[in-house]
C-alpha cells in the first residue's frame, strides 16, 4: 500500500486477511492511530470508494477489491499495552473451545461484538489485542450486546468461509434462553415473520415486522411458566438483525428487559427487582467443524444474574410449572 499522507489519496488492494471483513474493521485495523470516529466520517461522506462506489461500514470486502482513502494524517502508533496483572485476560468472557481453527467464547452481556457506534472497544478488539502475533482472528456471527453466550470466532480464512457457509445454508443449529412477558400457549410454536431493518431520525437502527421484508422464522418451545412470564427456548432457523426480538415482541411477549422492543415500564419493575438487563442467552451451538466435518457442540449455562431471577420467580410464584 502507498504511505497515508496528508497530501494525497492512497489505494490498496485488499489481501486475503480482509476478504469477506466489514469495512470499518478493516479500516480500523489499517489506520492505526485514526480515531474510530473519524473513520465512520469518511465512510459516511463517501471519501471511502471500493472499486470506486461508495459504501457503507457494513460493506463486505473481498480478495482484490481496490480501497480508495482520502488523505489521512495518521498518529504515532501507541506503545503496546502492558500484560495484565497476573497474567489475567483482559476479555472478561470465558473461552470453552479452542483449537488451530477456532475459537469459540460464552460472551458476557453488555460487551459489544465489536467497536463502533460510539463502542471504543468490543469482544474482537479485545482478544487481537491479547493476541499480537495471531495472523487471523474474525468474528463468525454476532450477537447483540446485551446478549450472552456462545460467540464463534475463526482463527483461520478457510475456517471462517466454512463456517458462514454452514450458517448461510442452515447447517448451523444455534438455540437460545429467553424469558417472555406473559403465559405462553404452545408447547411448540414456529414463527414466521418477515423482518425489514430501518433507521430511526436519531441514526439508531431497528427492525420491525413487515411483509416485504426479509423471510424470518424462529421455533419456540416453552420450557417453564409463571403466571405473568414464560421461558422459551428459541431456535433460529434464520439469522436476522432482532430476529427473537421482534417475533415476540410483535406477538405480544415482549423479552423481559429488552430496552428496544420491551415493556418499558415492566422493566423498569424488573430492574427493581434484581433483572438489570435483557433476559436473551444464547446457551448452546451445533456445527460441523469447520477442518473435520465432524459435529461439534458448545453450550454456555445461563449466567449467574438471569439463573437468580428465575429462582426469585420460584420464590414469589410457588406454583411455576
Amino acid at each position: 500500500m502507498k504511505g497515508l499522507s496528508k497530501d494525497s489519496a492512497s489505494w490498496h488492494e485488499v489481501g486475503e486477511e480482509g476478504d469477506a471483513q466489514r469495512v470499518d474493521n478493516y479500516l480500523t485495523r489499517l489506520l492505526k492511530g485514526v480515531p474510530k470516529s473519524h473513520v465512520y466520517r469518511i465512510l459516511r461522506s463517501g471519501e471511502v470508494r471500493v472499486n470506486s462506489k461508495r459504501v457503507g461500514p457494513d460493506h463486505r470486502l473481498k480478495l482484490g477489491d481496490r480501497l480508495r482513502m482520502p488523505p489521512i494524517q495518521t498518529a504515532k502508533p501507541p506503545a503496546p499495552a502492558a500484560p495484565a496483572p497476573n497474567g489475567r485476560s483482559r476479555f472478561t468472557g470465558r473461552i470453552l473451545f479452542e483449537d488451530d481453527a477456532l475459537l469459540v467464547i460464552d460472551k458476557p452481556a453488555g460487551t459489544a461484538v465489536h467497536g463502533g457506534s460510539g463502542v471504543s472497544s468490543g469482544v474482537i478488539e479485545q482478544l487481537r489485542q491479547e493476541r499480537p502475533d495471531a495472523r487471523f482472528l474474525e468474528l463468525v456471527h454476532r450477537l447483540d450486546r446485551d446478549t450472552s453466550g456462545v460467540l464463534m470466532l475463526a482463527k483461520k480464512r478457510s475456517a471462517l468461509t466454512e463456517l458462514h457457509r454452514q450458517l448461510r445454508e442452515g447447517g448451523a443449529h444455534k438455540l437460545y434462553l429467553t424469558l417472555a412477558k406473559g403465559r405462553w400457549s404452545d408447547a411448540k410454536r414456529s414463527v414466521k415473520l418477515a423482518l425489514h431493518k430501518y433507521v430511526l431520525a436519531s441514526g439508531e437502527r431497528r427492525v420491525r415486522v413487515q411483509d416485504d421484508g426479509q423471510a424470518s422464522q424462529t421455533i419456540f418451545r416453552l420450557q417453564r411458566a409463571w403466571p405473568d412470564f414464560s421461558l422459551l427456548e428459541a431456535e433460529l432457523k434464520t439469522g436476522r438483525t432482532h430476529q427473537i426480538r421482534v417475533h415476540l415482541a410483535h406477538l405480544g411477549h415482549p423479552i423481559a428487559g429488552d430496552d428496544k422492543y420491551g415493556d418499558f415500564e415492566l422493566n423498569k419493575a424488573l430492574g427493581r427487582q434484581g433483572l438489570k438487563r435483557m433476559f436473551l442467552h444464547a446457551f448452546k451451538l451445533t456445527i460441523q467443524h469447520p477442518s473435520s466435518g465432524e459435529p461439534a457442540t458448545f453450550e454456555a449455562p445461563l449466567p449467574a444474574d438471569l439463573a437468580a431471577f428465575l429462582a426469585r420467580l420460584d420464590t414469589v410464584d410457588a406454583g411455576a410449572v
